[in-house]
């Protein structure tokens, strides 16, 4: 009996809910931590970014407009999925990462964990960050929390999963719709949580996820005049920072900058889910 051939993986780009190869036909080389060589990935171009930007246009409407419940409904269907690939999850960290798989195991949990406590905010964000306002005069006055829109997120490049998954959660948590570059030594872990994405509830556009170099396609992300705020998490070079804030001001683009050494495992707070939204009053006439 011949012995049975192994099927290979082809790594794709994550766009409008469908994985494409990148339109410029590149790749490069993913290796472990020890250098040992693991896939082809595609390389993003600029032309994939503009085709993620208009995705996550067309999703924002129908995202942002959903029940802050179903949301975080949708969020812990996430959760659910990345749950039941753990395994799968687990070796590609300890791959990418260089981990004992003791330490991978605990960082899939947690990754899984903060998709379940953002999705926990969903409906309480509301009553955190807004509330009733006094005013001097026969009125209510109600300021509430609305998303800022589509949001370019540079992700972490040491943290592969859990860096991940805690700077898109609170983005897409409070209505937002994300373009993501993911980690460009450790992309394998974001290209298989693109696919618990696309099988999961989350409407496709919302999250759409490229593999590439953030120093490549970040600057055009910054410029874009559809991209509404821009998530630095991993940028750590402070010239190329610079360069996208200053981008960035453009349009007056909502910027939440890198904070070096950032411990992804740490309990998070409201602060990034907070850096993306826009607060909107609403006067009402008492009586009326």
């Amino acid at each position: 009996m011949s012995e049975r051939l192994e099927v290979r993986k082809t790594y794709k780009l994550y766009v409008g809910g469908a994985f494409p190869r990148s339109e410029s036909g590149r790749s490069y080389e993913v290796t472990d931590a020890k250098g040992k060589f693991l896939a082809n990935a595609s390389q993003a171009s600029r032309k994939d970014g503009r085709d993620a930007v208009g995705a996550a246009r067309k999703a924002f409407g129908g995202w942002s407009t959903r029940t802050p419940y179903n949301r975080g409904q949708v969020l812990y269907r996430v959760a659910e999925v990345l749950e039941g690939r753990r395994a799968q999850f687990v070796e590609e960290v300890s791959a990418s990462e260089g981990l004992s798989r003791s330490k991978a195991e605990t960082s899939v949990d947690a990754a899984t964990d903060r998709l379940v406590w953002y999705a926990g905010w969903a409906d309480k964000l509301a009553q955190v960050v807004g509330g009733a306002n006094p005013v001097a005069g026969p009125y209510f006055n109600f300021s509430l929390p609305d998303p800022t829109g589509v949001v370019a997120i540079l992700a972490p490049q040491d943290s592969s999963l859990l860096g991940l998954v805690s700077t898109i959660a609170p983005a897409i948590v409070s209505g937002n719709t994300t373009v993501v570059v993911s980690s460009y030594q450790r992309p394998l872990p974001a290209i298989t949580l693109s696919e618990v994405m696309a099988t999961s509830d989350v409407p496709g556009g919302v999250v759409n996820i490229l593999t590439g170099d953030a120093a490549e396609i970040g600057p055009w992300l910054a410029s874009h005049m559809d991209v509404n705020a821009l998530d630095l998490a991993g940028i750590e070079d402070a010239d190329l920072v610079r360069d996208l804030e200053v981008a960035a001001a453009e349009n007056l683009k909502r910027v939440l900058r890198p904070a070096p050494g950032t411990d992804w495992t740490a309990q998070p707070g409201l602060e990034r889910m907070t850096a993306f939204l826009e607060t909107k009053t609403v006067w009402h006439p008492i009586g009326i």
